[in-house]
């Protein structure tokens, strides 16, 4: 595609095939629902659909390619993919799964709601290679290999800043996949790993898995690299390293809810350094009563079942954090602790310190922090230990 200005509706990409955008070409995407229909099959927030896919789609592909230093730039703010109208709350009550998928079609016709697209959204493909493009203006979210094997992601840069789930890079059910030299500035949550939602994403059993993240810079966005809140199919084996968040709301941002099942394990970050608005270290595990209702009350502590999440094996080390407000903040579910969590070599500026809410195996060692309030509070903890950390007042 050389320089100059190209319109299109959705694009879908068929194996073996590089769409190369040169310097300067421009990718508009039109806004009409027609321009991504007929419905086509898709993952919605960890839940199975027919229904708009992306602006670039592919399903069951291999050996495909997006490369080239052009840009792909969403419809306009009045477009009608962005105000079709779509379901009220939580998307595991707004899709009935118990119906067959082919059946689970929202394509904002006769009185069936929309489900907004992609910028780019793989399914089910393998070895894709994803280099040096700049993504603008989304609808929702920007780059989400869904079921895919092989994928590399490099140097790219995504800018949806505005946009209320502008998320930059969300690695759903995928696994081998790296991601290096990315740039996200993003109305959402930037570097995202999601496995599966609530009974569906239990069905599916699809785990998240052999992720590396090197060499990139979060700017804004509500969590530099956020595990969850979909985590029905496990996400597992994610290593981040040499980054920078600079400005991001959150740093390392942890979420499941009680329904959502599955779980994450085998967590590795460490050469990262922060200057955050937030939370540098936040586990919101059980969420809020406007989404899930009672489960989000910590007590009383409810039965173990298929959709009790875990969280297991997070490590972190040599990471340099300046932030205003906890260093970390961990709500967790008491039936299930927050297990084994191993921390070293850090090197702490915060407003306030640590917050553990039913916590279990949870290790701070050879680090400084510096705080304007010093106090921490430990509920329900277990093995909690602080070896050879300075604690010292940070002056207003």
């Amino acid at each position: 595609m050389p320089s100059g200005i190209w319109h299109t509706s959705r694009l879908e990409l068929k194996s073996n095939i590089n769409l190369d955008l040169k310097e300067g070409a421009e990718l508009h995407v039109g806004g009409e629902i027609e321009d991504f229909l007929p419905a086509v099959f898709t993952r919605v927030e960890g839940i199975e659909v027919m229904s708009s896919g992306g602006f670039i789609y592919a399903y069951k592909a291999e050996n495909i390619a997006l490369t080239g230093k052009g840009k792909i730039i969403g419809p306009p703010g009045d477009a009608p993919v962005r105000s079709a109208p779509g379901p009220k709350g939580v998307v595991e009550n707004a899709i009935d799964q118990d119906a067959p998928v082919k059946e689970r079609v929202y394509d904002g016709h006769k009185g069936r709601f929309f489900y907004k697209p992609k910028s780019i959204c793989l399914v089910e493909s393998k070895n894709i290679l994803i280099e040096g493009i700049n993504i603008e203006n989304s609808v929702t979210w920007n780059v989400t290999p869904i079921y895919c094997d092989g994928v590399i992601i490099r140097g790219i840069t995504v800018n949806s800043v505005g946009i209320p789930t502008g998320d930059g890079i969300d690695i759903e059910s995928s696994r081998n996949v790296l991601i290096e030299y990315a740039t996200l500035n993003n109305g959402d949550d930037c570097f995202t790993m999601k496995s599966g939602r609530d009974k569906d994403g239990i069905r599916v059993d699809r785990p998240t898995e052999n992720i590396v993240v090197r060499y990139c810079i979060s700017e804004a966005g509500h969590g530099a690299i956020t595990t969850g809140s979909e985590t029905a199919g496990w996400i597992r084996n994610v290593y981040l390293h040499d980054c920078i968040f600079d400005g991001t709301d959150r740093g390392f941002r942890f979420k499941t809810r009680r329904p959502r099942g599955g779980g994450v394990e085998n967590i590795y970050y460490e050469r990262v350094k922060m200057n955050i608005k937030r939370h540098a270290l936040e586990w919101d595990l059980l969420g809020s009563r406007t989404y899930v209702g009672e489960l989000a009350d910590r007590l009383p502590k409810r039965p173990i079942t298929d959709l009790t999440p875990v969280y297991r094996n997070l490590f972190f080390r040599d990471v340099e954090i300046t932030t205003q407000e906890h260093f970390i903040r961990a709500k967790c579910i008491p039936e299930v602790p927050l297990t084994n969590v191993v921390m070293e070599n850090l090197d702490i500026t915060s407003g306030h310190t640590i917050l553990l809410r039913d916590v279990k195996d949870f290790v701070i060692k050879n680090s400084v922090i510096r705080s304007k309030n010093q106090n921490i509070e430990i509920l329900e903890g277990e093995n909690e230990r602080f070896e050879n950390v300075e604690m010292l007042y940070l002056k207003e």
